[in-house]
């Protein structure tokens, strides 16, 4: 198995910023692309490491390619065409896509992978920003054991658990199912945070005694005070829960279930982001239950 050492880490958003930095600091050669060049350089004078101009010139020499961008178009474009990486990566390499994307593009770039004589894992995390700048990210991947087996030492300097759920695709799949979790949790969450401020209960202590029960969650822990004050510039945007959460149900119809609670929770999601609040953190449902929340 062909040892890691140069990679290409492709996108420097509020994820791929730190998590190519813990590769960096973690002995990899790392050489940076981002859209916006400026980051490129910031990223560089933070950690060391190398930038280029396109994906391709960051990915011609690179054993390993990781990507960590927005959406399934963003991803093709970083990856497929002239300029993407795929164009000029060496025959044995690894692809990894930390980005949240759906199934059918996983299955889609594994495919072209396979005709280039590279391996592909889909490897969307969960953690959120905190657990990317903290190395603290947990990974569900997608693909062949031996590529897996040889992403390891990339994910340990990254995260702190990673698991081979299935072929290409099954980590997009699994990060759906985290999705649909979180919506569910947060609804309850800012209905229960709502009953407890209109009983006049202090939020903080309410927050303390019900993290050592059944309702413990990590959204319970970090956000229910945040809640309680009417704080969401931080976080998950709510733009990209809806784009998780379209491709968890687009998913799901495609497998002939009903899913009314993320169904529900995504048109709640809706209104806010035609409220204007299309960048307040997912915990912004909240403000739903308010009587005068369309004009906060």
């Amino acid at each position: 198995m062909a040892a890691i050492e140069r990679i290409s880490f492709l996108g420097l958003g509020v994820m791929g910023f730190p998590m190519a930095g813990h590769l960096q600091q973690a002995g990899f050669d790392v050489c940076v692309y981002n859209r916006t060049e400026s980051k490129a350089a910031l990223w560089v004078d933070t950690y060391g490491g190398r930038r280029a101009e396109t994906p391709a010139a960051a990915s011609k020499d690179a054993d390993a390619i990781l990507v960590c961008v927005g959406n399934d178009e963003d991803v093709r474009s970083v990856l497929l065409g002239d300029d993407g990486a795929l164009a000029q990566a060496r025959p044995g390499a690894l692809v990894i896509d930390h980005t949240t994307t759906s199934a059918d593009l996983a299955r889609e770039l594994d495919a072209a992978c396979r005709d280039k004589g590279l391996s592909f894992i889909d490897a969307p995390v969960s953690g959120g920003q905190a657990g990317a700048e903290n190395g603290q990210l947990s990974i569900m991947c997608g693909g062949e054991p031996e590529a897996f087996e040889r992403a390891q030492l990339l994910f340990d300097a990254t995260g702190k658990q990673s698991r081979l759920l299935g072929p290409a695709g099954s980590g997009q799949l699994c990060k759906m199912v985290n999705q649909v979790c979180i919506a569910g949790i947060l609804q309850g969450l800012a209905e229960g945070v709502t009953l407890a401020k209109a009983a006049g209960l202090n939020i903080e202590d309410v927050q303390q005694v019900l993290g050592g029960g059944a309702a413990q969650s990590w959204q319970l822990n970090n956000r229910a005070l945040t809640m309680a004050e009417d704080k969401f510039d931080f976080g998950f945007a709510i733009d990209w829960m809806r784009k998780d959460l379209n491709y968890a149900l687009a998913e799901a119809g495609r497998l002939g279930l009903d899913l009314p609670m993320a169904t529900e929770v995504n048109g709640y999601y809706q209104q806010l982001q035609d409220a204007g609040m299309n960048r307040c953190d997912t915990s912004v449902l909240i403000r739903r239950l308010a009587p005068d929340w369309a004009s906060k």
